[in-house]
């Protein structure tokens, strides 16, 4: 595995926004390397900080060295093909009603009181959706849990507008690279790109922005990828909401677009579905771009943490 050649292929996280978790150890089994590998691919730049006699890696770094290693045998690599495996097939599943058992656990590591917990709901009935069984968490201290059987629903309802399309297909073509980012670092879209990468949030922000330029109402939104892996990968996504020339909102899923045309052969039918249509695998929230999921009111200055477990209902 020629490791120097994959570190010069991608930007590693900027230092004022890495954060380096994952140990050693950790880092092997991600990327199936021995001792020696992660030595080389030291020497080739990969950003490490020592505690206690061990290297610690941030993980953003670790899960892009392994997607673009071209080894087929890194869990980036393996995780992000079995992930896009349902863009090969035809989209008609997309498009049915799908259920979904929706659990996110909050927590606040800073936490002082019991305080009041709020978090950005699934956001599905204007699209069709329906959210029902909401368990809302009560005030408390240190953790909570929003439990709801969430149901999507997709529909062909591609962009019309030539404007939209033509600033679309511009970003598509414009040569980002797709990487892991952390979520603090694509609130800016500008020091993303510059990188010459891109990410769900960052492009999002970016295209919804030249949407507003061009004269249409356009926002980024938050939300949910789910049914992935059995609910043990349920991705924080973005995407952008424009209101086309038909006068209907429009879900313009750019990343994904562009993930599936790198990740799959034979993905065309979804990429154009990225482009105007929704999905089922997707549930969006009413978090704005670049917002946090979940608040808690007890004064901390820390973000909570959120993780959600989204499960498919047989």
């Amino acid at each position: 595995m020629a490791w120097e050649k994959v570190a010069n292929s991608i930007e590693f996280v900027p230092a004022e926004y890495s954060s380096k978790t994952q140990p050693e150890s950790g880092a092997q089994e991600m990327l199936r390397c021995v001792p020696a590998e992660i030595d080389r691919l030291v020497d080739a730049g990969l950003p490490f900080e020592c505690r206690a006699g061990v290297r610690y890696f941030d993980a953003n770094d670790l899960y892009n060295l392994g997607m673009y290693s071209n080894s087929a045998r890194t869990q980036p690599e393996l995780t992000f093909r079995l992930l896009f495996r349902f863009a090969q097939r035809p989209v008609d599943d997309l498009l049915r009603a799908r259920t979904w058992a929706f659990r996110v656990g909050l927590e606040c590591g800073g936490c002082s009181e019991t305080a009041p917990w709020r978090l950005e709901e699934p956001d599905v009935l204007r699209f069709g959706g329906s959210v029902s069984g909401v368990t809302a968490p009560a005030a408390s201290r240190g953790s909570a849990e929003y439990v709801a059987t969430v149901t999507t629903t997709g529909a062909r309802t591609p962009v019309v507008s030539p404007a939209l399309r033509r600033l679309t297909r511009e970003y598509l073509d414009a040569g980002y690279r797709w990487q892991m980012i952390p979520v603090p670092m694509q609130a800016h879209p500008e020091q993303v790109h510059a990188m010459g990468a891109t990410s769900c949030i960052a492009a999002s922000l970016f295209l919804a922005e030249s949407f507003r330029e061009a004269g249409y109402r356009a926002e980024a939104k938050r939300g949910w990828f789910c049914g992935v892996l059995g609910g043990a990968l349920d991705l924080p996504h973005a995407c952008v909401e424009v209101e086309d020339d038909d006068g209907a909102v429009k879900t313009v899923d750019i990343a994904k677009a562009q993930l599936a045309a790198r990740l799959s052969p034979n993905t065309a039918e979804f990429q154009e579905l990225c482009l105007g249509s929704i999905y089922n695998k997707v549930i969006p929230s009413t978090a704005s771009g670049n917002a946090a999921f979940g608040y808690h009111d007890c004064g901390s200055r820390l973000p909570i943490q959120v993780h959600a477990d989204i499960q498919a209902v047989r």
